[in-house]
């Protein structure tokens, strides 16, 4: 069994306990929007699926912290402490470190390598558009939030609270997700998701406050 095998089966059992909006199936649509985009622009294959396996692991973390641990940062060190257990060359496991590091939306860490972009590209895609949609109300659910709640000003809302729904996380987060893509092919991925997320939750309110 070749290393990306080797660390999918490994990334399987360790997020089989994850939560579902973070679980093995997210990363499995990383690892494939990872490798897509990376054909195109023709980035390193075995760090873009590496680095895209190996993003969320340090997730749990942070959830059990209620986000008072960064995720991206705890990640980029398991990984390098896993990928050393496979005699990986030290400069690629660098290399796969550093695009777990940065791909994290809300860090000041800035995507710079080609792969990097490409993972944080992936990771966001996967935040937006119809999967984005059924992970952020996946999301509200474990943490016990409402469906939806107009009757909270959303800017004085904390995360992983009964106020974060799916609304709040599209309102402080989402919506903005298009205008921080970084790839050629993100950015015209990201048009055509970002409109449908728009239209949903646009009638999402119209519902809620009864319109016909």
């Amino acid at each position: 069994m070749d290393l990306i095998e080797q660390i999918k089966e490994k990334m399987k059992s360790l997020l089989s306990n994850a939560r579902t909006s973070h679980g093995w199936d997210h990363t499995q649509r990383v690892y494939n929007l990872c490798v897509h985009i990376g054909t195109i622009e023709k980035a390193d294959s075995e760090i873009v699926k590496l680095a895209a396996l190996l993003h969320d692991i340090g997730r749990e973390r942070q959830d059990s912290s209620n986000g008072q641990f960064c995720h991206a940062e705890r990640g980029a060190a398991i990984a390098r402490e896993l990928l050393k257990g496979y005699n990986v060359d030290e400069i690629k496991i660098e290399k796969v470190a550093d695009c777990i590091e940065t791909h994290r939306f809300r860090s000041d860490k800035v995507p710079r390598s080609k792969e990097a972009k490409i993972l944080f590209d992936a990771d966001k895609l996967d935040a937006i558009g119809a999967t984005g949609i059924g992970r952020a109300f996946l999301f509200a659910g474990e943490v016990g939030a409402k469906l939806h709640n107009q009757d909270v000003d959303i800017e004085k809302t904390e995360p992983y609270t009964k106020e974060d729904t799916a609304y709040r996380e599209f309102f402080v987060k989402l919506r903005k997700v298009q205008e921080r893509m970084l790839t050629r092919e993100g950015k015209r991925l990201a048009e055509e998701r970002h409109a449908f997320m728009v239209a949903f939750f646009d009638r999402l309110n119209k519902e809620v406050e009864g319109e016909l």
